[in-house]
This record gives C-alpha cells, structure tokens and sequence, in this order.
C-alpha cells in the first residue's frame, strides 16, 4: 500500500489547474490519503458551521427573489449577534440542519446499518414543521405509505423538489474522501421523500462534501462528484451546462445565471411551482449552488453572497454552498467575520432537538472514523489513512416522464360544499387545497373523502386539519388515458366547524400543447 503525505496531497491538489479530474483520479488509485485527525475533525466542524452560516446569512432572502436574482446594491445583514438571535426568534429556518442532525442521531443511536423505517419514522414524528417533499413523505408515513415508495413522483408531487439535497450534508462529512460511501449511505434516506433529480440532488451534494476532504480545487470537487449522477439524466445536463458555461463567462455569474433561467427554469412537477416564478426544484436550485462555489473560487464571502443572490431557495443553496467550502477549508480557516457570534450558539441544541454544533462535531467525528476503517481505510493514534473512491454514477431515474403541464384552472369549493366535481381533459391532474377549522383555536380534526374518476371511486383520503400531519395537496393522479375525465370528491364526515377549502387544479397531457413549445 502506497501512503502519500498530507504534504505531497497538498501538492497534488493544489497543482497544475490543467490537470483533468481524470488525471487526478488516476494517480489516487490504488493509494491512500493520510490526514491528522486534527484536520479530519476540523473538516468536520467547518462542514457543519459553514452550512449553518449559509443558512442564516440566506434566510431574509428565502423566496422572495424568484425568477430573478438579487441586485448588487440590495444589503444582506450579517453581524456580531445575529447567529443567536436568528436561532432564538427563527427556530424553522433550520430544517435543513434539524433534518440532518435527525438521521445523525438515529446512526448514533441504532448504528450504521440503521433500517429505513428508523430514518423515516424519526423525521415523520417529530414535532417540527416541515414541507413540500418532506412533509409529502410525512403524510405518507403516517399514513402507511412506507419508503421507498414515499417518495416516488406517483406518491409524492414533491419528489423533484430541494428537500433531500438540503439534508444530504450528513452523509459527505461522514465519508471523507468516499463518495461512494456518501451516496450509499443517502440512498435510502433520501429515496423516503425524494426520487429522480431529487434524490441525484442529495447524492450529488453529498459526494462534494465527501471530495471537500481531499481537494482544495472547487473546480474538481464540483465536477468529479458530478460522475456520481447518471450522465442521461436532466440533473446531470444542467449541472454541466452550469460548468460549461463557468467556463465560457469566468467572470460574469449573472450571464451564466441568465443561461441557467433561459434552460432549466421550468417546473414539472412541485404543484406550487408550476406556472409561477417560483421553483423549489432540486436541479435549478443545485445550478446556484454551483454557481456560488466556480464563481466564488474558494473564498467565502463571493460564495456566500453569489450563492443567496442567485434567488429562489436562498438560504439553502448558500447552506449547502458554505458548508461544502467550510470542509474544503476546514472551521479555522473560515474567516473570523463570517463566525462572528458563532462560539455563542455552538452549544444550543437546535429547536426539536437535543443537538447543538458542538455535539455534532464529535458524533460526526467519530461516524466519519468508523466509515474510514469499514471502507479499507485505517485510524492510528493520531492519523487516518482513507481510501479514496473514484465516483460511480447511480441507477438512472426521472420523474414526471412524459408529462406536461398544460393549465392551471382556478376552483374554489369550501364552506357548506360537501361534493364538488369538475372535468377535464388530459392525463394528470393535481388538485390544490387544504382541510381547515372555519375558527381559530378549534381542536384538530381529520377530514375523510372520497375521490372519484369518471364515475369510479380512486381512494379514500384522510385529512388532518393541523399544519404539522396535513397533506400538503387534496388529491393528485397521474398516467391516466388522455381523454377528457370527470372528478368528484365527496366528503364523508362533514362537520359544521370544519371545511375542506379548494385553491385550483392543475392539468398535465402527453404532449405540450403551447404554441411555443419547443421555440428554446
């Protein structure tokens, strides 16, 4: 076994920036990486802070920016104090971090072999809010729907959507220098609320945090985690056309962000997202994380602001974009102005949570060297040795084939309507809505219905009025023969307090139907 020096690693990596990925994957093979645990545990932590600097720096901008990116002259806050009081005041602005430390917890608790149902049922009833393709998967959960199908696009109108990238942080800062590892390790997590381009999204941010171990060059990290992803896949092609075009405006992000709004900007499946500015989608959203790391080339302040003014999912693109950058760099290199109040929340367990910073620091840790030795690598007094991985792409899934919206029809049903019905002509629909109590301060209660296409009942459904087990949409169906349908819901425990409320339903066909289609 050949063991190259942190020195020699050092060189390596920060040499030639001709040298292709391919070169560089070449003369690891067959070789270890030794690290001191020193700098393996700092990696860790600057992991773990950098997300959670990205998320707080992001948060005021959350969505309010969509289909557009943030001006140069527009202030983002960033002080002395403001860590503390965004955790105090804001507690469910961390759902990207509370639903990591939730899967890290359940590994410190039944292990590294944990089954899927642990995984699922830890997130699915616990008390913090969630939503889109999480909160799908909770319902689902909670309702004998149980991984993978969970999060498949049949199950799950979600299942493209950010959730599983934002959470994958775990999986890279427990496999250092394996992105395989990482993958495999978020495979089945991620496939409990996400499938296709969302669960590549998880996969792909995992596999750069893992390559953040052994590589300074954020060229190569971006890239080389990439392989990980099926290369047919529509994850993949807007991730190397983001790449591509890095290289072709290296100093213009906006071009390159203008390029990423003409291509990729196009929701299919988020209900929510289809027919508006807004996207939640895993792919775009992953588009900014990239941008933030090619453009900002190493540094955390251009990272960091490019990240969150690239818009939409603003707090967690820079989250995932810092916490990668953190790893590269390691937590005491992070520059004292960004871990400013820091050293103040470090030991404040997160809402929901019995984690803080500091106690995920050591249990990542020590997950990260129990993968080491399990993956051929091995840890002495002061040192690990790991053995890295080329990456291998997954199995090729997508969602929402052969599907395309064609209209968004406003349908308001609510107080007194205890059937309503509608048709339509296609091969999908989703319609939006929720169950509410008519009066504030009501006790919870679970709406039943009925649901019936063209004449035949499809399921019954239930529907529980609080925010924290609610479906997120009233009733979807997909792959149905195109032609023209009739739907009706009928409510079977109507109750004078209670109502089920209808916002619109969308229409898919098999083909577009717009004029314009195809005119790219």
């Amino acid at each position: 076994m050949k063991i190259l020096s942190i020195i020699a690693i050092s060189i390596l990596l920060a040499g030639s920036k001709e040298a292709s990925a391919q070169q560089k994957a070449e003369e690891w093979s067959g070789k270890s990486i030794s690290l001191s645990q020193e700098d393996l545990k700092d990696k860790i932590k600057g992991g773990w802070a950098g997300q959670t600097i990205g998320v707080t720096f992001g948060g005021p901008t959350e969505f309010r920016f969509n289909g557009t990116f943030i001006q140069d002259y527009q202030p983002i806050v960033w002080y002395d104090g403001y860590l503390k009081k965004t955790m105090e005041e804001n507690p469910g602005l961390y759902d990207d971090i509370y639903m990591d430390l939730t899967f890290v917890e359940v590994l410190e608790r039944a292990g590294m072999d944990a089954p899927v149902d642990s995984f699922a049922n830890a997130f699915a009833y616990a008390k913090y809010d969630l939503w889109h393709a999480n909160q799908a998967a909770r319902y689902n959960i909670m309702n004998g729907i149980k991984a993978p199908e969970s999060g498949h696009w049949r199950n799950n109108p979600h299942a493209d959507d950010i959730d599983f990238q934002i959470e994958a942080d775990f999986s890279g800062l427990m496999s250092p220098g394996m992105p395989n590892t990482a993958v495999q390790t978020g495979d089945k997590i991620g496939h409990i609320m996400n499938y296709g381009d969302g669960w590549y999204g998880g996969a792909y941010v995992g596999a750069m945090y893992s390559l953040a171990f052994i590589s300074k060059d954020v060229n190569y990290i971006v890239s080389e985690a990439l392989k990980v992803v099926p290369a047919q896949s529509t994850f993949y092609r807007c991730i190397s056309d983001v790449i591509r075009w890095q290289k072709q405006y290296p100093d213009d992000w906006k071009q390159t962000w203008m390029e990423i709004q003409k291509k990729w900007s196009e929701d299919t499946g988020c209900p929510e997202g289809v027919f508006s500015a807004f996207n939640i989608d895993a792919r775009i959203n992953a588009a900014y994380i990239v941008l933030g790391l090619l453009y900002g080339k190493g540094d955390f302040d251009k990272t960091f602001q490019i990240s969150t003014r690239a818009g939409q999912d603003s707090d967690c693109n820079p989250s995932s974009a810092g916490g990668i950058l953190g790893t590269m760099h390691g937590y005491n290199k992070i520059p004292a102005y960004w871990k400013m109040g820091l050293k103040d929340v470090e030991d404040m367990p997160f809402k929901y949570t019995n984690m803080s910073l500091n106690k995920v620091y050591e249990i990542s840790y020590r997950h990260a060297l129990e993968m080491i030795r399990r993956n051929g690598g091995t840890v002495s007094e002061k040192t690990v040795e790991i053995k890295p991985q080329q990456p291998k792409a997954v199995r090729l899934e997508q969602s929402f084939e052969g599907m395309f919206p064609i209209s968004k029809t406003p349908f308001s049903k609510a107080t007194g309507e205890n059937e309503f019905s509608f048709d339509f002509t296609g091969t999908g629909f989703v319609l939006l809505g929720n169950a509410a109590a008519k009066k504030s301060g009501s006790p919870d209660y679970i709406l039943e219905a009925d649901l019936y296409i063209d004449g035949k009942k499809a399921e019954t459904v239930k529907f529980p009025t609080t925010s924290l087990t609610r479906r997120n949409e009233l009733f979807w169906k997909y792959g149905l023969p195109d032609k023209k349908h009739s739907v009706r819901v009928e409510l079977k425990n109507p109750h004078a307090d209670y109502e089920l409320r209808t916002w619109s339903y969308l229409i898919y066909a098999d083909k577009p139907v717009n004029g314009m289609a195809g005119f790219k």
